[in-house]
């Protein structure tokens, strides 16, 4: 096992250096784990801890904080990640910010210019351009037009025991 922690060590350093030469800003290259597929576009920035599952795709002028977890998901240009955010099986627009400590997942879309801000859940969710969620919000099983603003403590789960609905 240690030989094999010390093997995966010089994986993770190559890939790292891999994303250096590219031009991707790492704040610290020993701390970047790549367990799938990462593509960057230019002036990326990733801060420390970032885990990197299945197929991911940053854009142009990304910023992901630290202690972020991406798996199986496209982000577009000039979108902030914060710290602690867990983004799963979704596509966001250009310039999104999400979190800290956001959760997106299970086919969720954002739309250009939207904001998920701190402890915002979605679960298949579509957000319109411009559409925000500031904090403390669960969102599921959704469609929000252009410009909708989602106050704190706002829940959408229309489970009747069977079935799912959507909320438009």
């Amino acid at each position: 096992r240690k030989q094999l922690a010390e093997a995966e060590r010089v994986l993770q350093r190559r890939l790292a250096n891999a994303l250096l030469m590219q031009g991707v800003s790492l704040a610290d290259p020993t701390r970047i784990d790549i367990r799938g597929e990462l593509r960057c576009g230019r002036d990326v920035s990733i801060d420390v801890n970032l885990v990197v599952e299945g197929r991911v795709v940053l854009g142009d002028r990304v910023h992901i904080g630290p202690n972020v977890v991406l798996r199986d998901v496209t982000i577009g240009d000039d979108t902030h990640i914060e710290a602690f955010s867990h983004l799963a099986d979704s596509e966001l627009g250009q310039g999104v910010s999400v979190g800290p400590f956001a959760r997106v997942r299970g086919g969720a879309q954002l739309g250009n210019g939207s904001k998920l801000g701190n402890f915002v859940e979605l679960k298949n969710a579509r957000f319109g351009a411009g559409s925000k969620a500031n904090h403390l919000a669960y969102l599921g099983d959704c469609s929000l037009g252009r410009g909708v603003n989602i106050g704190a403590g706002t829940i959408t789960c229309n489970y009747d025991g069977a079935h799912k609905h959507r909320t438009e």
